[in-house]
């Protein structure tokens, strides 16, 4: 409504877009790609669970690389770290903790467990409800928003590494969105420039919590203006 386009929204299976699916997926693939390439814009939403998740990562990698107009929510935050960790970093085998049998994260694991969760009790124990976000000052998000400090909410137990963020930045993805609580600073907003993506947005947080039709999310606004601009 907000910026008067008429959508045609499509529904793609994360899974059919796996990239090892080969011979054996009776076309799947094939149709699930050809629809996802006609799309002028791309979200990966939130989400739990490791199935799609490579299809999610390879989406992300097509949008990143044909400069397709692309918001990531919660877990499509996290899918885009990884895929920028293993096609941009080089490191191959980054992954998300979430998805490892191994209780021992490893150092360049690109989501972690964030450390005060309790991995054998799982009621009650998600970083819940609104937060504050400290925008960058020049970032797209902190021009989408009008603001310096955002609240919007929140539904995760797992999040960006820390220690992996310098080496991220100096490849071009900037964590311009940040959390600094007790336990110490949490990655919220991350995204590509104008320079080098026409909308490259991914959030750890949840904006269609916060959205309405006669105010929508700042977030979507910026994707839909860049999708017709795409178009």
């Amino acid at each position: 409504m907000a910026t008067k386009q008429k959508l045609r929204i499509e529904w793609v299976e994360a899974s059919s877009l796996n990239p090892d699916k080969g011979e054996h997926d009776n076309g799947n693939t094939n149709s699930a790609w050809e629809r996802l390439k006609q799309c002028h814009g791309i979200v990966v939403p939130g989400g739990f669970g490791q199935r799609g998740m490579e299809g999610k990562i390879s989406a992300i990698q097509y949008a990143r690389e044909n400069k397709v107009p692309y918001l990531g929510i919660c877990l499509g935050m996290q899918a885009a770290v990884i895929e920028h960790c293993r096609n941009v970093l080089g490191i191959k085998r980054a992954y998300s903790a979430e998805f490892s049998d191994c209780l021992i994260e490893d150092e360049e694991d690109a989501v972690i467990f964030m450390p005060e969760g309790d991995r054998e009790r799982m009621g009650g124990t998600m970083r819940l409800g609104a937060r504050e976000t400290i925008l960058k000052e020049h970032s797209i998000a902190r021009q989408l928003y009008g603001k310096e400090t955002v609240m919007e909410r929140h539904r995760h137990r797992y999040e960006v590494n820390p220690a992996l963020v310098p080496r991220l930045e100096e490849v071009g993805l900037e964590f311009v969105g940040r959390n600094t609580d007790a336990s110490g600073e949490r990655m919220e907003v991350c995204e590509l420039s104008k320079d080098n993506h026409p909308y490259f947005m991914a959030v750890q947080f949840h904006p269609e919590f916060t959205s309405r039709p006669e105010k929508a999310n700042p977030l979507f606004l910026g994707l839909l203006q860049a999708s017709k601009e795409y178009i």
